[in-house]
């Protein structure tokens, strides 16, 4: 056990000089590059010339590795305020949604740790009516151009007074969490965000929910 402190100590302390060297985001990272470490998948330099662990680092990482990469040395070091991680999101829809149990969670006192944000979903449509309306310009000037279905039209029409419900968790969490805690509230889709701020979408929205922050502690 002493063994396995030390290992924890001596990995936190060379990911603090990753996240002062690199802008390494240990609140998103720190849990995956640690698990990474220790089975030593991560230990060649590509910046030497060495990339014989590559591969399996970046199996290692996951849907992690694009934003971790560098807290393991194995990619450049972001400039993240060229692109603040509050700007980029990964959304995706969940296979078996319950809405009853999202309703019943969301309905009055919010519970602890969470916030439960609703708005119209005529406002949640708005920029995909944008969106039809550039390619119907696009589609005037080349005709190979395809739309989207007419649904999107039909749903923006009939949807002024319904209300998308979403939450979102106070603290960060990683994707695979986000995606758990989603399921397990019987969300339909949820959001995360590049900060490891997470969203879950109730049954009554018809896109992927707000795409503002509002994760508590963890909005930067």
């Amino acid at each position: 056990q002493r063994d396995d402190i030390l290992l924890s100590t001596a990995l936190l302390f060379l990911l603090s000089g990753f996240s002062i060297t690199t802008a390494c985001n240990k609140a998103l990272c720190a849990s995956d590059v640690s698990k990474c470490l220790i089975q030593e998948l991560c230990q060649c330099r590509p910046s030497d010339g060495n990339c014989s662990c590559c591969k399996e680092c970046m199996l290692c990482l996951g849907s992690l590795w694009e934003e971790c990469c560098d807290c393991v040395g194995m990619c450049n070091p972001r400039n993240y305020s060229d692109t603040p991680a509050t700007s980029k999101s990964t959304v995706e829809e969940l296979y078996r949604p319950i809405p009853s149990l999202f309703r019943a969670l969301t309905e009055g006192e919010a519970p602890i740790n969470m916030m439960v944000v609703s708005f119209p979903v005529a406002e949640e449509l708005s920029y995909h009516e944008n969106l039809v309306s550039f390619l119907e310009t696009m589609e005037d000037q080349h005709q190979n151009v395809s739309l989207p279905g007419n649904s999107i039209h039909a749903s923006y029409d009939n949807t002024q007074d319904i209300m998308c419900t979403v939450v979102y968790f106070d603290d960060c969490v990683s994707i695979r969490q986000c995606k758990q805690y989603c399921e397990s509230m019987g969300g339909s889709k949820y959001r995360w965000f590049h900060n490891a701020c997470c969203e879950c979408i109730g049954p009554e929205c018809l896109d992927y929910g707000s795409k503002a922050v509002k994760c508590m502690n963890c909005l930067f």
